[in-house]
C-alpha cells in the first residue's frame, strides 16, 4: 500500500504544479517547463525509493515490460497515478477559481502524435536507462535526469501537444479545460505507444540486462 499512497502523492504534485503554473491567471509563462520538470524530479527523488517514482502510467507499462514490475502492481499504480492527477486537477481549479467548462480547442491529431509518442518515448527511455538498467545502478542523478526529459519536451513541444507525456497527466489537464476531451485519445495512444518501443529498445540495446 505505500507504494500505491507514493504514486498518488508524486503524480497529485507534478500535475498541481502543471496546473498552478499554466492555468491562467498568475500563470508562470515561458517559465512552468521549468516547474514542472523540477516538480517531478523531486517527487522521484522523494519516493522512488518506494515505489520506483513513475508517477505516470506510460513509465509503469515501460518498466513492467522491462520485467522491473510486477504485473499485480500495474493497475494499482495506474489507479494511484490516475487518482492523484484528478484530485489535483479538482484542487487547481478550486484554488483559482477557474471554471474549466470551456474546453481547449482541440489539438491537431496526427502533429500531436507525433510530438506526444517522441517525447513519451525518450522519457522512458531515459527511465529504464537511469532507473533500471546494471551499468547505472545505486546512481544519484536518476531524479536530475527523469525531470530533465520532461523540462526539454515541455519547451520543445508543448506548443504542439501540450507537452503531457504521461496519461494520468493527460486526465489532469483535460479536468482542468487545458485540453479538449476530444483530444486525450491522442495522449493515451502516443503515450502508451512510446512506452512500448521504449521498453523494445531498451532490451535490444541492452541485451541480457
Amino acid at each position: 500500500m505505500n507504494k500505491y499512497i507514493v504514486e498518488f502523492i508524486g503524480t497529485f504534485f507534478l500535475v498541481a504544479t502543471i496546473g498552478f503554473t499554466v492555468l491562467k491567471p498568475n500563470d508562470a509563462g515561458p517559465l512552468a517547463p521549468i516547474a514542472i520538470g523540477s516538480a517531478l524530479m523531486v517527487m522521484i527523488f522523494a519516493g522512488g525509493h518506494i515505489s520506483g517514482g513513475h508517477f505516470n502510467p506510460a513509465v509503469t507499462l515501460a518498466v513492467f515490460l522491462r520485467g522491473k514490475c510486477p504485473a499485480g502492481d500495474v493497475l494499482p499504480y495506474w489507479g494511484a497515478q490516475v487518482a492523484g492527477a484528478a484530485v489535483a486537477a479538482f484542487t487547481v481549479l478550486y484554488m483559482k477559481n477557474v471554471d474549466p467548462a470551456t474546453a481547449a480547442a482541440a489539438a491537431d491529431p496526427v502533429r500531436a502524435l507525433i510530438a506526444e509518442f517522441l517525447f513519451t518515448f525518450a522519457l522512458c527511455y531515459v527511465v529504464l536507462n537511469v532507473a533500471t538498467a546494471k551499468g547505472t545502478s545505486g546512481n544519484s542523478f536518476y531524479g536530475l535526469a527523469i525531470g530533465f526529459t520532461v523540462l526539454t519536451g515541455a519547451f520543445a513541444v508543448g506548443p504542439i501537444s501540450g507537452g503531457a507525456f504521461n496519461p494520468a497527466v493527460a486526465v489532469g489537464v483535460t479536468l482542468m479545460g487545458l485540453s479538449a476531451w476530444a483530444s486525450i485519445w491522442i495522449f493515451l495512444v502516443a503515450n502508451f505507444g512510446g512506452a512500448a518501443v521504449a521498453a523494445t529498445v531498451f532490451s535490444i540495446v541492452n541485451g541480457k540486462d
